[in-house]
């Protein structure tokens, strides 16, 4: 199957998994779906590993992100997604995942709940190269300073969520 015509689980606007539908017609249609993300933190928890996408992207090409993940198939729960996408795209196998938030995210035809994930990981990396253009380290500080920067090419999606997480950890 296809990339396009592989199954991707549908949701309803509560995040409830409600059924199934080809990957292109959930971009064609923007149809609720949902993706497990997973930030990876330094084991010392200060920095966070960023990554520029491919130019061959499907949603937002050359684009840098925080986040590794993707769209959970049919069948698949959120965390098993955020497992597969970090080990497919970072080369990141048996780490420990923590269940930080929700966030929705719902611009023009993607409409989407992120199930967002931690994981502190200090690498190797492996990047998938149909996916990943590089990577790197990046200080909680500079990571910040891109996402306050709207001239930033940084995924819309990912930066809302990592501004939500940084509003988050402020009030722990």
């Amino acid at each position: 199957m296809s990339g396009s015509d592989e199954l991707v689980a549908l949701y309803d606007l509560d995040g409830t998994a409600v059924g199934a539908a080809t990957r292109s017609r959930v971009r064609a249609e923007g149809l609720w779906h949902a993706a497990g993300v997973v930030l990876v933190r330094s084991g010392d928890g200060k920095s966070v590993y960023v990554h520029l996408r491919t130019p061959t992207k499907d949603v937002y090409p050359s684009t840098w992100d925080c986040w590794a993940g993707g769209v959970v198939a049919a069948g698949e729960t959120p965390e098993e997604c955020a497992r597969r996408e970090l080990a497919e795209e970072l080369g990141v196998h048996g780490v420990e995942l923590r269940l930080l938030f929700t966030h929705v995210y719902d611009e023009g035809t993607i409409r989407c709940h992120n199930f967002a994930f931690e994981a502190r990981w200090d690498g190797p990396f492996v990047h998938q190269t149909s996916e990943v253009a590089e990577g790197r380290w990046l200080t909680l500080d500079e990571l910040r300073s891109w996402l306050d920067d709207p001239s930033s090419a940084f995924v819309p999606d990912g930066r809302l969520g990592a501004l939500e997480w940084f509003r988050r950890e402020a009030a722990r």
